[in-house]
């Protein structure tokens, strides 16, 4: 009641201060699930096909420096909070990854879903007077009160597992027809804009595809394997078959914008959550579901979805490869087509750009961390200096870290040790060559940075373990918090 109270006095405040909006666009967000930044063919893969999502980098503007964090809840947090996962205290997915018997004992998170007290991007875009939908993957609570329809999203279908051939959702939703759960979540897509073309609307389509266990259609996956290979990628036809699932999602809802009229009045993003897994930390078999004999025992692409060469490691990793993705943008007559930019971007800035899409107000004692990305989208204007942070205290495939990015340099902190390392990435995008000792100013200068941000976010650090075991350091518990 007190958060839709809220909802309604800044609707009304909105219209005295600035009158009839006049034509504020509507909003497509459509995210992946652990697409890596370089699995794209518009990003130089020489193996997947994604034709709907290669034109729409041929109708808006591709970024090269998009930034997530390494794992979903905490890109999911910061794009509903418009905050660092640091300072939601959101930073693993939930509930978590544990270790028992580590060196350090890693922090847990505040609470396992969206602190009530965030006002979301769903709230404001509801205050600015727009119709709001949230389709898909949500991994920010289960309870009824933390699901996506009670957090400022008008209609909402939240996927709570079964796979990809028999979803289930929450609340209920039965398909006319039997669908893989990327279809279906396109069709709840589409209904949504059909029933909501008259008003601006925004609409977040969160796909599961591509994440593991890898899944997909006989028929694709067929083709891909009598595709031939490149022999510096790991060509896994389950994994391409999902991601051409994925392309299929976009096509279809690029072209029921465009048959329906809306395309010019509607700014359309594909983005994903975190980078790609290229294994599982756990070291099991990738393929799920009917996919399982695809590839017979003992072969590598069992256990092999990705590369993200040529950046470092992946999914669960404050290298590169773990944290950049892809970020395209389409909005006619205000975006270049086929541009691209080097602007360093990230998803904490979702929540101030929409704010300025929809001429919406911040929320009071709420910080936002992000910035409006439409002077990089319209005009490719940026600051070549900007600061990005990740803060992953937990172990996954690493040990726990801490990172900043500033312009071109990045500094990696191994939250265990103590450690720091230093990495140039216009010459070094790969992280394979620390300079702290060849530029000892520059590392100071990123400490501070990096530690400054730590305070201000209050960002939770791991504390040595009593229980360590050096026997038993790796093996995989329980997390306090599971229920």
């Amino acid at each position: 009641m007190k958060k839709q109270l809220i909802v309604t006095l800044m609707s009304v405040l909105l219209v005295s201060c600035t009158g009839e909006a006049q034509d504020p666009p509507n909003i497509v967000l459509i995210m992946a699930d652990d697409l890596g930044g370089r699995d794209l063919p518009a990003y130089g893969n020489p193996f997947n096909e994604a034709p709907n999502i290669d034109k729409l980098a041929s109708q808006g503007i591709q970024f090269s420096n998009a930034y997530a964090a390494p794992v979903c809840s905490p890109t999911r947090a910061s794009i509903q909070s418009g905050q660092y996962p640091a300072r939601v205290g959101i930073f693993d997915f939930i509930t978590g990854h544990w270790r028992p018997y580590e060196e350090v004992t890693v922090p847990v998170h505040r609470v396992q879903h969206l602190p009530d007290d965030i006002f979301t991007i769903g709230d404001a875009m509801q205050a600015a007077g727009y119709k709001t939908g949230y389709f898909g993957k949500w991994h920010l609570g289960n309870d009824e009160e933390h699901l996506p329809g009670a957090r400022g999203y008008d209609q909402a279908y939240m996927y709570a597992g079964g796979g990809f051939y028999e979803p289930n959702f929450v609340p209920q939703y039965k398909s006319p027809e039997k669908k893989r759960l990327s279809d279906v979540l396109t069709d709840m897509g589409t209904d949504f804009i059909k029933e909501n073309k008259e008003e601006p609307f925004f609409l977040f389509i969160s796909h599961y595809d591509v994440h593991v266990q890898l899944d997909a259609d006989r028929d694709l996956i067929d083709k891909y394997l009598e595709k031939e290979k490149d022999p510096d990628y790991a060509c896994n036809a389950v994994y391409a078959a999902m991601i051409e699932h994925v392309d299929r999602s976009v096509g279809d809802i690029m072209k029921a914008i465009d048959e329906m009229g809306l395309a010019d009045n509607t700014i359309f993003i594909f983005f994903s959550d975190n980078g790609g897994v290229d294994n599982r930390y756990d070291n099991i078999p990738l393929l799920g579901g009917e996919s399982v004999d695809v590839y017979p025992d003992g072969h590598p692409l069992r256990y092999i979805a990705t590369s993200n060469a040529p950046l470092r490691a992946g999914k669960g990793t404050l290298y590169e490869g773990g944290v950049r993705v892809p970020l395209i943008v389409r909005w006619p007559g205000k975006v270049k087509p086929a541009s691209k930019s080097e602007a360093i971007v990230a998803s904490v800035d979702f929540y101030p750009t929409f704010l300025e899409l929809a001429k919406g107000k911040s929320p009071e004692n709420q910080v936002l961390d992000g910035f409006s990305m439409l002077p990089a989208m319209t005009e490719n204007k940026f600051d070549p200096e900007r600061e990005v942070f990740n803060h992953y205290p937990v172990y996954h495939h690493e040990q726990p870290m801490s990172a900043v990015r500033k312009g071109d340099w990045k500094i990696v902190e191994n939250l265990v040790s103590g450690e720091f390392d230093l990495y140039n990435l216009k010459y070094d995008v790969n992280e394979m060559t620390d300079l702290k000792y060849s530029y000892p100013e520059k590392l100071e200068e990123m400490k501070t940075v990096l530690k400054k941000w730590q305070q201000d976010t209050r960002a939770a650090m791991p504390v040595p373990n009593p229980e360590f075991d050096t026997d038993k350091r790796y093996e995989w518990g329980k997390h306090p918090d599971r229920r």
